[in-house]
């Protein structure tokens, strides 16, 4: 895949961001800082309009182009939050906030549309106009539609919207596409089992609810096979399995969460 020159000595100052973005997660939307220096750096490359708020904490950079012929308006889109996971890596951007991550790639996210757009404010060869959007809470908080709702489809005229996910498990240099949708939307599911609880030594006493957390976890992994078509993409996936104190007692509840996954 040939690179554009003027991008690639971007590359450098494209990794600091990224870098900078990895040090400082912010969840959902609570990304104002993020954002804010979102918003600085397209005010800085020169974009024609930056808009803040949309969606409650979503930034828009307008970039007009030499030609304003057609009136079109194309949408490049980037999310910006991050993971409540802490980060076991050691590295000299490694994130400075306990407990949260970009453990995803948002931060690389934020940093290529940051890229593109400062290429675009230099270049501006195209017909119409872009619109680089930094979505908040795409980790679960449906931030996207909040800033649709927000009006920012009308407000700015978008016609269309692009975006694209990291795939550390494609080779450098390599994109994938597919007609048709390619990320699945996600659902939550919790479970809590109430038993009786009881001594391990006389189980006969209680209503041991981790054999039926035990089971129901199993009877879970048959919706797929069982239930569904097999030419239907749908994942159902157990993440959590809470349960109990002490090694000699049996518990009287026990919690299990997991997500759903679907085309």
């Amino acid at each position: 895949m040939p690179i554009i020159n003027r991008m690639a000595e971007l590359h450098d100052e494209i990794t600091t961001w990224r870098q900078e973005i990895h040090e400082n997660p912010e969840l959902m939307y609570d990304v104002h800082e993020t954002a804010a220096n979102v918003a600085s750096k397209l005010k800085a490359f020169g974009c024609d309009e930056v808009v803040t708020g949309i969606g409650r904490t979503g930034v828009v950079g307008i970039i007009h182009g030499k030609v304003k012929n057609s009136g079109y308006c194309v949408g490049l889109r980037a999310d910006m939050d991050a993971l409540p996971i802490t980060e076991s890596v050691d590295r000299p951007y490694k994130s400075k906030s306990s407990g949260k991550m970009h453990a995803c790639g948002h931060d690389g996210h934020t940093a290529m549309l940051l890229g593109a757009a400062k290429y675009l404010t230099e270049t501006r060869n195209f017909d119409g106009s872009v619109a680089v959007i930094f979505q908040p809470a795409e980790e679960g908080g449906a931030g996207g539609k909040t800033m649709v709702e927000d009006g920012m489809m009308d407000r700015f005229n978008i016609k269309e919207v692009y975006g694209m996910h990291n795939l550390p498990g494609l080779d450098v240099g390599e994109f994938a596409i597919r007609p048709g949708p390619i990320m699945a939307a996600t659902d939550e599911f919790w479970i809590n089992v109430t038993g009786r609880g009881a001594h391990a030594a006389m189980p006969h006493l209680g209503n041991d609810p981790i054999v039926i957390g035990a089971q129901v976890v199993t009877g879970l992994q048959s919706i797929v096979s069982r239930s569904a078509s097999p030419f239907e993409s749908l994942v159902v996936t157990v993440t959590k399995f809470n349960a109990g104190t002490a090694m000699n007692v049996i518990p009287e509840t026990v919690e299990i969460a997991g997500t759903i996954s679907s085309l």
